[in-house]
């Protein structure tokens, strides 16, 4: 396909003296990026702080509740590497403004929600239209900063939007549901929503399609039925086990047709995911440490707030404070970071980064009953967040590095689809890490009261370690795989208005 544009910016991202619109505009499109792909990362955990009371209101049993969450990763695990082509295909503009429309009213029908299948079906949707958003929001960001001397600053801010997201998913979650109500943790995504939609409207460009548009529908349709079928299997793990016949079927299956993809994607004229997008050790380096990110970062939202409120005994609106000196760490490190990598090179940052986070979890294995905030739990977040921040804002340029704009798209598709198979297994993981450490305290212990609270430490600080060991590993595999060299900058396209 080849798209033109009316107007914008050069392709080589730099400025001449006639187009300093251009080069001050990159900045407001950089905002627009950002909040919607705020909107797209906290509302992976808003919906989690709701649910119980979304759960009383609409009646629905425990043994459902997980599927408010499911059907979201389903829908946005298997649609992403789709979604992320039509932006190549069909224009970034488009997508981006259709993703966020989409999602705005998949959450005004999930706040209005009058029954648990109309809440489900509104998620499945904010998922569908979340794998058009945020590969869209992304690529969007590769083309427009090219310039060796923006394009760090621009990836620093957006990957500490995008390591933030979730905490600030949490204080936000908790603040709405005890101060307003469970459906606004849905409704607060209009806002995010019609502020985004008016900046892209007002600063990019529309695309002419001059082509028609080529999609490898055998692709697209094996590749989504193999994300479908893995990120199922490892959520029907946490809900049954690893020995349930239709958890192993689905994630042996989805593997078995990932193979399937690799061998169309080589034979088809028009791929859905080109392999020189991941056969560069540069980018096939950094989509794995977003996919060790992904499965290390769960066990800190989830099984830390699961100790802050049900160990200690914070409120939702205190667990989601605490989370704040992690907040600021990230946004540190994913800012300050970017100056450092032409010294260092990114094997170096994505390597530390990773230690410096295992040595946080490992500092908050150590945690008790009567564990104090400021001594005990503050350190170890802030290491989180330092390392979050250095590893997330190095492989999101690192997968985009050196590529082609035209597949830009479905390389930004990737870097969200990695990082969400990664949380799908670690949930399965984890929680049965978490199942086995609390069994195992509780058999050898005398029954009561204090030691069932104490074997629910046992699990969370279990899972922690496994989430320590789990970035360990993301240190050794990038320091094989990943080359030290400086990241190229993808190529440009004129995406912003006049």
């Amino acid at each position: 396909m080849s798209t033109t544009f009316d107007r914008g910016a050069p392709a080589s991202g730099k400025t001449d003296p006639g187009r300093r619109g251009s080069h001050a505009m990159r900045w407001w499109v950089l905002v627009v990026l950002g909040v919607a792909q705020l909107m797209v990362t906290l509302d992976a955990t808003v919906v989690n702080i709701a649910l119980p009371e979304a759960q009383h209101a609409l009646g629905f049993s425990d043994g459902s509740r997980q599927w408010v969450i499911t059907g979201y990763a389903l829908a946005f695990g298997s649609l992403l590497l789709l979604g992320g082509r039509l932006g190549d295909l069909f224009g970034r503009r488009t997508t981006f403004v259709t993703g966020l429309i989409g999602f705005a009213a998949a959450s005004v029908v999930g706040g209005a929600a009058t029954s648990f299948e109309i809440l489900v079906a509104a998620r499945v949707a904010q998922g569908l239209f979340a794998a058009l958003l945020a590969p869209a929001a992304l690529s969007l960001l590769s083309v427009t900063f090219t310039d060796p001397a923006e394009r760090p600053k621009a990836f620093g801010i957006f990957s500490a939007l995008s390591g933030a997201g979730a905490a600030v998913g949490l204080l936000l979650g908790g603040m709405l549901t005890e101060w307003a109500s469970w459906r606004w943790v849905m409704y607060v995504n209009v806002v995010f929503a019609a502020v985004a939609l008016a900046g892209a409207l007002l600063l990019l460009a529309k695309p002419t399609v001059t082509e028609r548009p080529r999609i490898d529908v055998p692709g697209t349709a094996v590749v989504s039925a193999a994300l479908f079928g893995i990120v199922y299997g490892f959520a029907h793990v946490e809900s049954t086990s690893w020995t349930d016949p239709v958890a192993l079927g689905s994630m042996t299956g989805g593997v078995a047709l990932l193979a399937v993809f690799a061998w169309l994607e080589r034979r088809v004229a028009h791929p859905l995911l080109p392999l020189r997008v991941v056969l560069d050790r540069t980018r096939g380096g950094s989509f794995l440490a977003v996919f060790v990110l992904g499965m290390g970062m769960f066990s800190i939202f989830l099984f830390l707030t699961y100790y802050l409120e049900a160990s200690i005994g914070y409120s939702p609106i205190e667990a989601g404070l605490s989370f704040l000196p992690m907040v600021g760490a990230i946004v540190a490190s994913s800012t300050t970071v970017p100056s450092l990598l032409p010294r260092v090179g990114p094997k170096a940052v994505v390597g530390a980064g990773f230690l410096v986070s295992a040595s946080g979890m490992a500092l908050l294995t150590r945690l008790t009953l009567d564990s104090g905030y400021t001594a005990d739990i503050m350190p170890g977040m802030i290491l989180l967040g330092l390392g979050i921040g250095a590893v997330m804002t190095t492989a999101f340029q690192g997968a985009t590095a050196g590529i082609h704009h035209e597949d830009a798209g479905v390389a930004s598709a990737l870097i969200n689809t990695s990082q969400q198979v990664g949380g799908s297994i670690s949930t399965a993981l984890l929680t049965t890490v978490a199942s086995s450490a609390a069994t195992d305290y509780l058999s050898s212990h005398r029954p009561g009261a204090l030691t069932a609270a104490q074997a629910g430490v046992e699990s969370y600080t279990a899972t922690l370690a496994w989430g320590a060991g789990i970035f360990v590993a993301g240190a050794v595999l990038t320091a094989f795989l990943m080359p030290n060299a400086a990241l190229a900058p993808s190529e440009g396209e004129p995406v912003i208005a006049h």
